[in-house]
């Protein structure tokens, strides 16, 4: 869904929000020279003023934290030597990045946010990186006062409404990045070409129709699993509750399973689950078929390996992920497997229940414990805004990681994927008008941009901060619930569905189930008089 560059294209992301009890705890291996003055270090007589006449005439370094695992290939090291050379001529900075990998990233993350560490700049999202509540612990610096001073140009592109989006207590604790365009709504890649032999000649819109293709592809293509995938996968619950519901997944996170949804879009201040209704009963007796009829592997619930991969080597016949995934995947597939046509059956297809993705889906904050917010600003200032340092950071080096032909970008003659790739894992401020448009993305994606333009509808909890404080204990106990009994009920290994149903229900009301849906409830009608007035 286009804003064009005042809007976000958004869906409704069922990437897992992870909500995880406040931690104490040291930081082992500490923040070397993170917004600490570095001595002997020249500059040149412009920064000495710095951009807007602001005082840099003391060099600092900053630290930005972002989600992503560190490349060891060497090219983010050659590109952020450019990028500094030029933070050094702008401001008298440099920036370092702090990497919090992907393993066990949940904890990682927040137990960085809570160790007090003087982190400059910090990637958040309210939708899957717990922001708010990172904000009730006092994770992130009130920037209300600092913004029109050291990131002007930001604070003046970004409108009003949004900045209310980005505020807790009445103050900006987030820069969000509303103007970048992209669509992370989830649904199942499967092929084109295999569906047209299976009498399938129309868009798949959904379970029964996908069905009847793995089992084409079971029959008929040996050695192929239909749909090779990974437990920690859970695209037929978020699948059906999309599909088959008119649900809304709230904000709150409850581990492997997001519990808690709101009814509907037209009764969003209403809380409720999908587990606790028909549709659960409905995926757990499905996928107890499909597993029995063999469309996964086996050993689902511990198989490892790269399934996308595996796509792409024609073994399988089927993946799952969201809408800018398959972008780029469908451009890897028409070289790997020339004739898949690749599609994607988009779960809100079914029905059409297709909330916009919030402009807090990715962002950036300034840590309460920066020792140098000031200058911090201003580096986000120049990564947001200048044209140079925005195309560094986000595409690499030009000549070396991309050139430019016919308007896109494409890889250089004699491009080493291992010797040469680059990436920075920068998602906290995006925007459209510094974006270079790439050859690795299909062309026909407009189709499926047009399809969700006509009936998507406004994300409605921007503004919705979930206070856990008074149900933590029950998130968590709800959270291992579902991380004990959710992986085997979503992929058939449970046994007999109706009494797994019962079981994993059961276990959710001991938690405090209950107690926490009346407490989410109480909040959403706070949150409706003050939306409504």
């Amino acid at each position: 869904m286009f804003r064009g560059k005042k809007f976000l294209f958004m869906a409704l992301s069922l990437v897992l929000v992870v909500a995880l009890a406040a931690c104490s705890g040291s930081n082992s291996g500490g923040n070397k020279g993170s917004a600490e003055s570095s001595g002997g270090q020249s500059q040149s007589a412009s920064a000495s003023k710095g951009e807007g006449g602001v005082d840099t005439s003391k060099f600092v370094k900053i630290s930005y934290l972002v989600l992503g695992d560190k490349p060891t290939n060497g090219q983010f090291e050659k590109v952020f030597e450019k990028v500094n050379q030029l933070m050094r001529e702008k401001i008298n900075a440099e920036l370092e990045w702090k990497w919090i990998e992907w393993a066990d990233w949940q904890t990682k993350y927040n137990l960085t946010l809570a160790s007090g560490e003087a982190i400059d700049l910090i990637t958040i999202a309210t939708d899957w990186l717990d922001t708010w509540n990172n904000a009730q612990r006092g994770a992130f610096m009130n920037i209300d006062d600092l913004l029109p001073t050291f990131a002007p140009r930001t604070w003046e592109s970004i409108p009003p409404e949004d900045w209310d989006e980005s505020k807790f207590n009445g103050k900006i604790v987030l820069i969000p990045e509303n103007d970048f365009t992209q669509w992370v709504n989830h649904g199942i890649y499967y092929r084109g070409d295999w569906a047209k032999e299976a009498g399938i000649n129309e868009p798949i819109k959904d379970f029964e129709t996908l069905g009847k293709y793995f089992q084409y592809v079971k029959d008929n293509k040996q050695g192929v699993v239909p749909w090779d995938t990974q437990s920690g996968g859970v695209g037929p619950y978020i699948g059906f509750a999309q599909s088959y519901t008119d649900m809304l997944e709230l904000p709150i996170g409850t581990g492997y399973l997001p519990v808690f949804h709101a009814k509907s879009y037209d009764e969003k201040y209403t809380a409720t689950s999908p587990i606790f209704d028909d549709v659960f009963l409905k995926m757990a007796t499905m996928t107890k078929e499909w597993a029995d009829k063999g469309y996964w592997r086996e050993d689902v619930l511990n198989y490892k390996g790269d399934t996308r991969s595996l796509l792409r080597a024609g073994l399988t016949a089927a993946d799952q992920h969201h809408t800018q995934t398959y972008a780029s995947l469908r451009v890897n597939m028409d070289k790997d497997q020339p004739g898949s046509e690749l599609l994607m059956f988009p779960f809100s297809r079914t029905r059409g229940n297709l909330p916009e993705l919030s402009i807090t889906h990715g962002g950036t904050s300034v840590g309460a414990h920066s020792k140098n917010p000031e200058r911090a600003l201003m580096a986000y200032d120049l990564i947001r805004n200048d044209k140079e340092i925005y195309q560094l950071i986000n595409f690499g080096l030009e000549g070396v990681q991309y050139e430019i032909k016919d308007g896109k970008r494409v890889l250089p003659d004699g491009y080493d994927e291992a010797r040469d790739a680059y990436y920075s894992d920068f998602w906290g401020g995006r925007v459209d008008r510094f974006e270079i448009p790439s050859d690795t993305v299909w062309d026909g994606i407009s189709t499926l941009y047009e399809e969700y333009d006509g009936y998507k509808e406004p994300y409605p909890y921007g503004r919705f901060i979930f206070d856990k404080s008074k149900i933590d204990a029950e998130l968590t106990a709800n959270s291992q619930v579902t991380g004990e009994l959710g992986p085997a009920i979503v992929w058939g290994k449970a046994g007999d569905p109706a009494k797994a149903v019962e079981e994993f229900r059961a276990k959710l009301k001991a938690a405090g189930y209950d107690k926490a849906v009346e407490e989410i409830q109480r909040q959403l009608d706070e949150f409706k008089k003050l939306v409504e007035g």
